[in-house]
């Protein structure tokens, strides 16, 4: 019908535009696109359009004076708003069905997302929501082209049983297949290169030019400037800069090196965080350089991929604890942190020189004094967390305290926790001597407090 209501120019006649708005006024728009076939987006933009029309026409009467008796005829001939007026009760929200949701998902393998949308009256937007969440793909994830009929039939994600994991925090587990689906990309391992193929890309580059040398090689831009900046640097070769700093760029390499003395430990990103916090803002790579001018060398990180993911949803849902073991010249310590999930706000450390029930359950007192009682804790099965025969003194009070106990099957689980300790070691204990446990205290007092309160 729309379609035989064009001029020769391929655009709306105007009588069919006015019966098109006067359908929506009376109807709903919904009810105008389905009578009439015309797209849900071109109603909205002529329901727009008359409402300008109608403000510049208000307007114009006001500037000749003649707005007492036509203005009133314009607002009561203007449509109505889709939004609550004042004094109006708020709109009730149309909810669906699951019924109604698996049949639009089936709908969507053979008439794709506009004519799935037009037929079962909802917009585009709420069948992708509906399509991720068959998939168990939380909302801003990834997209891919899955069979929208599987996607119906999908199965609610649950948790693992025997994995740990508190109960409102699920963890679905997938194949890779399922995986790669899901996220839209394969776990390939990049190519690796061996050094006298470094060398020889490298070699390239000097004589050719970045550009060209990885069109030539099949080697990656990225990749040759980390290699020529690596073997300038090996061979105390200062970079070349092609232009002459200004001294607004002097000033920013300052700002990032004064950053980085003072937290030695943290790399380009979180630097770069840092900044942002006081008002300088770069870039992540600008920072990287900086660094690694002046000596920066980053770590040799070796991560585990693994497929199963959980968050809390709310403050002092789950706490995760776990021991931290450094030395002091010959003398052993062990440093207790409560995190929470939720926030990663450390609610609670100490240091003691053995893993002990006394410190656990003193630290945990102090900390849910401070911050209020956890719903539940994960731990791994240290000696001063779990008992292998009967039931511990900290899981005992966990029960009076009506907390309950997860213990972590597999270090992953309780991953969170143990970054944190890795970070710790890597800012702090790494980057400073400590002579006694006494300064060590003090250091972790102080560090744990620019952690909760500056760090980005």
């Amino acid at each position: 019908m729309a379609e035989r209501q064009k001029d020769e120019q391929g655009r709306y006649l105007p009588e069919f535009r006015v019966a098109v708005l006067a359908e929506s006024h009376r109807a709903g728009v919904w009810a105008a696109v389905e009578r009439y076939g015309v797209a849900y987006k071109t109603v909205l933009y002529w329901r727009g359009v008359e409402r300008r029309r109608a403000g510049e026409a208000a307007r114009t009467l006001e500037d000749q004076g003649q707005a007492a008796s036509s203005v009133v005829l314009q607002a009561a001939a203007a449509p109505t708003p889709p939004w609550p007026q004042a004094g109006e009760a708020p709109r009730q929200w149309r909810v669906h069905s699951p019924e109604e949701k698996a049949a639009a998902l089936r709908d969507l393998e053979t008439l794709g997302w506009a004519e799935t949308a037009l037929r079962h009256g909802v917009t585009q937007q709420c069948l992708r929501n509906w399509r991720r969440a068959a998939l168990g793909i939380p909302l801003g994830g990834a997209q891919s082209e899955v069979d929208a009929g599987a996607l119906a039939a999908a199965p609610d994600p649950v948790g693992k049983p025997g994995s740990g994991v508190p109960g409102g925090v699920q963890i679905r587990e997938i194949d890779r297949a399922t995986f790669e689906a899901i996220t839209g990309r394969r776990e390939v391992p990049g190519k690796r290169y061996t050094p006298s193929q470094q060398a020889a890309a490298v070699g390239e580059a000097e004589a050719l030019g970045v550009a060209r040398a990885a069109k030539k090689t099949g080697v990656t831009r990225h990749s040759l400037y980390r290699w020529v900046r690596r073997a300038r640097r090996e061979a105390g070769v200062p970079m070349l800069r092609r232009w002459e700093q200004t001294e607004v760029e002097k000033q920013r390499d300052l700002e990032i090196l004064h950053e980085w003395h003072k937290q030695p430990g943290l790399g380009p990103m979180q630097i770069r965080s840092q900044l942002r916090r006081r008002g300088v803002r770069t870039s992540v790579h600008t920072v990287r350089r900086v660094m690694e001018e002046q000596g920066y060398r980053p770590p040799k990180v070796k991560s585990h991929s693994h497929h199963e993911r959980y968050e809390a949803v709310r403050p002092n849902q789950l706490w995760h604890l776990d021991f931290v073991h450094r030395h002091i010249h010959l003398a052993g310590t062990f440093t207790l942190i409560l995190l929470d999930d939720h926030s990663r706000y450390v609610v609670g450390a100490a240091v003691g020189d053995a893993e002990r029930a006394d410190t656990v359950i003193e630290t945990f007192e102090a900390a849910v004094a401070k911050h209020g009682r956890p719903e539940a804790v994960m731990t791994d099965r240290g000696s001063a967390f779990w008992a292998w025969r009967g039931i511990g003194r900290f899981s005992r009070l966990l029960e009076e305290l009506g907390v309950d106990q997860y213990v972590a099957q597999a270090k992953e689980l309780n991953g969170k926790v143990e970054v944190f300790n890795a970070n710790v070691a890597k800012e702090l204990f790494d980057k400073q001597r400590f002579d006694d446990v006494g300064q060590l205290q003090d250091a972790l007092v102080a560090h744990l407090d620019w952690y909760n309160h500056r760090r980005t």
